[in-house]
């Protein structure tokens, strides 16, 4: 986020500049008056600077794999533009500081004050002479970037969710073991498994919306990497409704209350995303026996699916290459009456579709970064010559490619507030009006258009969310996001970018 650090700085240097004369002004001493010119001097020389940085940054720093020696210039810049910043905030509270006090006492600071801004102008200089440098040998031995241009096509509303394709049969088999007997009182498991993207929550979720309604009491729960038992079975009281305030209470007592709350009652809980063999065991006597309970586990681990006794083991495979045409055409397409891909993109489409290894969640980011671009070959045709950029440059998995890409084509706006959500832990869902605050005061968002800062904010949101680059957990009954989370694929390339910038 290195552009990011550098135009709050330059907005710093701005409100610092607009208030020369003012200070000036105030000056009592001419040697102080003579420090301040040279101190402010440094000062403009920075913010000239700075605005030539901006602009190489934000044609650089995107998120597609650049160069060693680039990274070392953005990480360069970025440390510059602390140590500036830090020469701004010290001058500032010293400013501050002249205000108070009486005539003497504010001499006496003034004459203090003197050698702190010489001190300051000299600790400016060495740093304005280390950014010039810095750009001379980024001139040296990258040259200079192309400035392309982009169009984008932001909007504000919500893209239909995915269509889902390939799954019919899963879904038919998780549904019958789920409510094909709802007189069996004991606990029957279910294990859903496969590799990251592959579409598991999607098909949980799905069954689990569909079954639901023939429970007195359903819960779904995201497991944390690293769980703690105590904190899974606080946030498991939380989800079945349970209103006892569990943050102090022993783990007795909250066993006891869980299984108060359930006996009696058909129930079903979804454990989501494990990653432990042993979480089963170690929580399962918590829920009363001979109750209709139905439990839903998955993983990306066969290990973790093969360890519960579970009479119901589906493994999520990659999608074939039909299923995956299918998935392509149906949200690539949708406006189109017979969903049918032009003939012009056909053979494009299908190189896109080879890079996607079946994954839905690669499909989504693909598709979504296409619909950004005019339906036309040559559209098309540049960005799978950026993917096929990465391939060569990198020797990661195609997936990865394909988000980088995907994250590439965002605007700088956008790409800082996709970045600062990786932030946040894995699998947490994020509130909106939180996640809008954050990004305000990081300095993300600025006012445009006639919109304010929440109406701009919630733009990007949308914005994230129609590139499939976040997830909607749940929506108000105005149809706006409610709260929302990161796949933890996504979240992994992002928190692999976020250091390189």
């Amino acid at each position: 986020m290195a552009e990011a650090v550098v135009e709050v700085l330059i907005g710093k240097l701005g409100a610092v500049l607009a208030k020369e004369a003012a200070t000036y002004g105030a000056s009592l001493l001419c040697k102080e008056a003579s420090a301040l010119k040279g101190l402010y001097g440094e000062l403009r020389r920075a913010e000239g600077e700075l605005e030539m940085m901006k602009a190489y940054l934000h044609d650089t720093e995107k998120f597609k794999d650049t160069s060693e020696a680039t990274g070392i210039f953005v990480k360069k810049t970025r440390d510059l533009a602390f140590r500036i910043e830090d020469v701004i905030d010290e001058f500032m509270y010293k400013l501050e500081a002249n205000k108070h006090g009486g005539f003497t006492s504010k001499v006496k600071k003034k004459i203090k004050h003197v050698k702190i801004w010489r001190r300051l102008a000299l600790e400016l200089r060495d740093i304005n002479v280390e950014l010039e440098d810095t750009a001379k040998r980024r001139g040296r031995y990258i040259g200079g970037s192309d400035h392309h241009e982009r169009s984008t096509n932001q909007t504000s509303c919500f893209v239909r969710e995915e269509d889902l394709v390939g799954i019919e049969d899963n879904v038919d088999k998780l549904t019958r073991w789920l409510v094909g007997d709802l007189e069996e009182t004991n606990h029957k498991i279910a294990t859903v498994w496969g590799m990251g993207g592959a579409g598991k929550t999607t098909l949980v979720d799905y069954v689990y919306k569909i079954v639901k309604m023939d429970f007195d009491i359903a819960a779904w729960i995201t497991v944390s990497r690293s769980y703690n038992v105590e904190d899974l079975l606080k946030k498991i009281a939380r989800e079945f409704g349970i209103s006892v305030d569990a943050r102090n209470m022993e783990m007795r007592n909250l066993v006891e209350i869980i299984q108060n709350h359930l006996e009696g009652k058909r129930y079903m809980l979804v454990m989501d995303d494990v990653w432990e063999n042993d979480l089963w065991i170690n929580i399962m006597d918590v829920f009363p026996k001979h109750c209709v309970s139905r439990f839903i586990l998955t993983s990306r681990k066969y290990e973790v699916a093969s360890s519960v006794n579970s009479g119901c083991i589906i493994k999520i495979e990659p999608l074939g290459e039909n299923h995956s045409w299918e998935l392509f055409c149906n949200v690539a397409f949708r406006n189109n009456d017979d969903k049918r891909c032009p003939s012009e993109l056909v053979d494009l489409a299908a190189k896109f579709l080879q890079k996607c290894e079946g994954l839905p969640i690669a499909i989504a980011c693909i598709v979504r970064l296409l619909s950004c671009k005019p339906l036309a070959y040559f559209s098309w045709k540049n960005v799978y010559e950026q993917l096929e950029l990465q391939s060569v440059k990198n020797v990661i998995p195609g997936v990865d490619i394909i988000l980088k890409v995907s994250l590439q084509d965002l605007s700088p706006e956008l790409k800082n507030c996709f970045l600062h959500c990786a932030i946040f832990p894995e699998d947490y869902q994020m509130k909106r009006r939180r996640l809008i605050m954050h990004w305000a005061a990081a300095g993300f968002i600025k006012e445009k258009d006639n919109k304010t800062l929440e109406e701009v904010a919630e733009g990007y949101l949308n914005e994230l969310v129609n590139r499939s680059l976040l997830q909607v957990v749940k929506k108000n009954e105005f149809g706006r996001v409610k709260r929302c989370r990161m796949h933890d694929v996504v979240r992994h390339l992002a928190l692999d970018k976020a250091v390189g910038v």
